[in-house]
């Protein structure tokens, strides 16, 4: 569920930085509004996956405290979903019977 998690995440940040950076400057500057429609509705479904992931994430490795607000919150703001994978979601740490291999 991780990887799909971080896949989502990914998605969706590009999604929004597209969005605010390159589809609403063609709409609000240049007038030509078609891109907005298409990179905000694929934006929107992105979200929607991106919370759902993040509700399974959750249950899945029993988050603490208000971290699952922190994931959405985040994900409402440009680079947020980055932010979060890189300072708040910690990789898990390898176990026993982790196999390393060798050099």
């Amino acid at each position: 569920m991780r990887k799909i998690f971080h896949l989502v995440g990914f998605a969706e940040g590009l999604s929004l930085l597209l969005l605010m950076g390159i589809a609403m400057p063609l709409k609000y500057v240049y007038g030509y509004p078609q891109p907005t429609k298409v990179c905000g509705s694929v934006h929107g479904i992105l979200f929607l996956l991106y919370c759902w992931s993040a509700f399974q994430l959750s249950a899945e490795e029993s988050w603490q405290g208000k971290l699952l607000p922190l994931a959405v919150f985040l994900s409402c703001l440009p680079f947020g979903t980055f932010v979060f994978e890189r300072y708040f979601l910690r990789p898990r740490p390898l176990s026993f019977d982790t196999k390393l291999s060798e050099p």
